[in-house]
């Protein structure tokens, strides 16, 4: 719903961007977005969002530790979060300093995955790893996470 020139003001601008914020965190370049789409590229808008940003009513390094915090619970991996939040805007140095804060274990947490999704028996022939393999590599995990969590999941039993 775009609306009419005459009836945009920078507070209603705000007014939308609030609305948004209350809902989840959004990250500058994902919000803007949606209110360049909702206003039709009001010159007003960078405005607001710096606004917003000054008073910690938006901030990126809380959305990021959102996102990261909710595709962990997800069970995604570094690689895989890393490609979702480049396209919501976040920059590469601010999301490592969210990881580096996190002290997450990828090793342990791709076994967790891997134990979920396939048990504990182990696959039963090569077209059975390469599935779990495969699969591992979309929930974004490395090689050597991988084969870590594969080993794990296929022969521990704890």
């Amino acid at each position: 719903m775009k609306m009419q020139k005459g009836e945009i003001t920078p507070a209603k601008i705000r007014a939308t961007a609030m609305d948004l914020l209350t809902g989840r965190e959004f990250s500058r370049a994902e919000l803007g977005k949606k209110l360049q789409q909702r206003f039709d590229g009001d010159s007003a808008i960078s405005e607001v969002l710096d606004r917003l940003q000054d008073e910690g009513l938006q901030s990126d390094l809380r959305f990021t530790e959102a996102f990261l915090r909710a595709r962990i619970y997800r069970g995604h991996g570094l690689n895989r979060i890393r490609l979702d939040i480049r396209q919501k805007g976040i920059e590469d140095g601010l999301f490592n300093a969210a990881v580096a804060q996190a002290d997450i274990d990828w090793f342990a947490l791709a076994a967790d995955v891997a134990r979920r999704k396939f048990g504990l028996t182990p696959a039963q022939d090569q077209k059975g790893k390469a599935r779990r393999v495969r699969f591992m590599q979309y929930r974004g995990f490395n090689f050597e996470q991988i084969k870590y969590a594969l080993s794990v999941s296929e022969y521990d039993q704890d």
